[in-house]
């Protein structure tokens, strides 16, 4: 699946390469490929700078892809909004460095009342990044007035 067909972010603010797996209401797959043209520095060792993707960003594109999870899960079938809410249980470990290939995963905990939870997972190989629980708001997308 296309991000670009499911989000209405473009570039820079899409951080999502490609969906590759989505199973709507439970969970779903995606990668990012990290570049070295995007990011900070995040501190040097031994007078050697290192650049990598900060994990804030790790979070923002984790989020961006609970959307194919969360969408077609409201069972009214009008057009939906999600608004990204926060994050809980967030552990951070290690760095994403350009060349690497992030790995996305989220899974559905919870959705009711609109309320929607996932547990959401970045990893580069075997190494988990990121892991974090994500709470999004869904409510009915607004109108155009005349």
């Amino acid at each position: 699946m296309n991000p670009l067909d499911l989000l209405p972010h473009r570039y820079p603010f899409l951080l999502l390469d490609r969906i590759e797996v989505v199973t709507p209401g439970q969970e779903a797959r995606g990668r990012k490929l990290v570049t070295g043209s995007e990011w900070q520095l995040v501190g040097s060792r031994d007078g050697v700078s290192s650049i990598a993707m900060p994990h804030a960003l790790i979070v923002e594109a984790l989020a961006q892809l609970s959307a194919a999870v969360i969408a077609g899960v409201e069972p009214s079938g009008e057009p939906m909004v999600g608004y990204f809410l926060g994050c809980d249980k967030v552990r951070l470990r290690g760095f994403a460095k350009p060349g690497d290939a992030l790995d996305l995963s989220v899974r559905l905990l919870q959705y009711r009342r609109g309320v929607c939870r996932t547990q959401a997972l970045a990893r580069v190989g075997e190494a988990v990044l990121v892991k974090a629980v994500l709470t999004t708001i869904v409510r009915p997308a607004a109108r155009p007035t005349l």
